[in-house]
């Protein structure tokens, strides 16, 4: 401790052994400090606040109506996009700044200096509040900015807003329009794929696989039908065979008549019936027509016989009762047998042709299923559009007629009388308290490079030998007033220096006022 303190004190008298060199480094630099300070250009600053209310009363009774935009956000983002060099350059023609620039370069220059001196800052208590200053020597310059500034950002607010609503519209717009052409598309491909697979397609009557199951019943149960009307009509006819007919005179019949009449007749009532539910180009249609023709052609034949006396079977002559009835039920099965036949061909086709495809049915299937979902895909993305279109043009027209935004100014723009900058009072104590530092720092290095010994320590450290002992020196009476006239000129000049220090800093406050 000791030996720092002894070195702390070394330093100390070689710092006072140059003081007249750290005197006159102290004098140089804060004069020039000083000179520089006096030279700084004022600078005015010029502030404002305003107030930006998002809190809408229409925003909780649109919601979920119309699209909810994050307020805050968007102010935030256009607070930090003020600067911008649209902005500026706007800003600029504003105030008539780029009237003062005569060349491109100048120009970059003005809008450097207008970015740098321009500040705007959110409150960190309300996040609603927002301070923009601006510096500039101009005092009256300084709050034309500052309003200018102001109007900027409420125009690029506003202005942001409505141009992204337009923006959305259109994009929408454009959207919608593809999504319907897709959509006419996708209605076209399936409308045009159901035609084609019409009989293979799912119906009201199921699908392939229920229809072609329904199919082979209705032709096992048709057959099943055919197989007991063929049994019945057989009996009939092996019946009709072990019975004999009974001749009456010639004198009761009154007119020619054939067995074949009643099959007739009754084909006949069946045709009617069939014309009911059919055309005449129906399958069980034509084949009882033809049937009805040939037993007519028949008929003819047993009647022209009946008229040269040469057939038993004539209607001279009249069967039993019960080989009446006999003949008119195998006339009915007949007919059952033939309707019967034409009902299982025509299932039996249906069934073919159904079984024809059944390889492709699958595929044809598995298309079907995605144009369908093709189809729902494109037309919820349509109809989806369409709500937030209609969304997006409710959100405009609440923009447009009922503000969400609201600007408040509540500071104007205001520029003190003095400058703000550069505070030259504190200047000028720097530049005192650097010259000192500079002079104190110049006077230890010269004693750290011009060393002297100043007692027995130092010696012995110079030497490496032990010092045996000391001669004190004692100065004459001369000596002594000539030490104490350099004291009282050195404090003198320490005194000057800092009376030029005041007086520099009360001349440069009166040249503000």
């Amino acid at each position: 401790m000791q030996e720092i303190l002894g070195q702390l004190f070394a330093h100390v008298a070689g710092v006072w052994r140059n003081r007249w060199i750290a005197l006159a480094v102290a004098w140089l630099v804060a004069i020039l400090g000083w000179a520089w300070v006096a030279q700084m250009p004022k600078q005015y600053l010029a502030t404002a606040r305003v107030h930006v209310d998002s809190n809408s009363i229409l925003r909780p009774l649109l919601r979920g109506v119309a699209i909810q935009p994050n307020i805050d956000q968007r102010v935030e983002l256009m607070s930090r996009t003020l600067i911008s060099r649209p902005n500026l350059e706007k800003l600029m023609r504003m105030t008539d700044l780029d009237l003062r620039a005569k060349n491109e370069k100048e120009k970059e220059q003005l809008l450097t200096e207008l970015k740098s001196s321009i500040e705007l800052a959110g409150s960190r208590r309300n996040s609603s509040l927002y301070s923009v200053s601006f510096y500039h020597g101009d005092r009256d310059l300084a709050k034309k900015v500052v309003q200018a500034l102001l109007t900027v950002f409420i125009e690029s607010t506003m202005g942001g807003e409505r141009s992204d609503a337009t923006g959305a519209q259109n994009f929408l717009d454009q959207q919608i329009a593809d999504y319907e052409k897709r959509l006419v598309e996708a209605e076209s491909r399936l409308a045009s794929f159901k035609q084609k697979n019409a009989g293979i397609l799912p119906g009201k009557a199921g699908g392939y696989y229920q229809r072609l199951s329904l199919a082979q019943n209705q032709l096992s149960e048709a057959k099943l039908q055919l197989r007991e009307m063929q049994n019945r009509r057989d009996e009939l006819k092996r019946q009709l065979s072990g019975e004999q007919p009974v001749f009456l005179s010639s004198g009761s019949a009154s007119a020619p008549q054939s067995s074949l009449d009643g099959r007739i007749n009754l084909l006949k009532s069946k045709l009617d019936n069939l014309l009911t539910r059919y055309t005449e180009k129906h399958p069980e249609v034509v084949q009882i027509n033809s049937l009805i023709a040939a037993l007519e052609e028949e008929r003819s034949v047993e009647l022209k016989k009946a008229m040269a006396g040469e057939s038993s079977d004539l209607s001279g002559l009249s069967s039993s009762p019960v080989y009446q009835q006999m003949r008119a039920m195998l006339a009915e099965s007949e007919a059952s047998v033939a309707e019967l036949q034409v009902r299982v061909s025509e299932y039996q086709s249906r069934v073919e042709n159904l079984e024809k495809v059944v390889d492709s049915v699958p595929v044809i299937e598995a298309e079907l299923v995605q144009l369908n979902r093709d189809y729902e895909v494109v037309s919820q993305q349509h109809t989806e559009l369409l709500q937030r279109r209609e969304s997006a043009r409710i959100s405009e027209d609440v923009e447009q007629q009922a503000n969400d935004l609201v600007f408040k100014v509540i500071d104007p723009p205001f520029v003190p009388l003095k400058p703000n900058k550069p505070n030259k009072l504190l200047l000028n104590a720097g530049v005192l308290v650097l010259s000192l530092g500079v002079g104190v720092g110049v006077a230890l290095l010269m004693s750290l490079l011009r060393p002297v010994i100043s007692g027995q320590g130092d010696l012995r450290l110079a030497t490496g030998l032990p010092v045996l002992g000391s001669v004190t020196f004692i100065p004459t009476a001369a000596q002594q007033k000539m030490a104490s006239v350099r004291n009282i000129q050195f404090l003198v000049l320490t005194v000057c220096l800092m009376l030029l220090f005041a007086g520099v800093t009360i001349g440069q406050q009166w040249l503000l006022m």
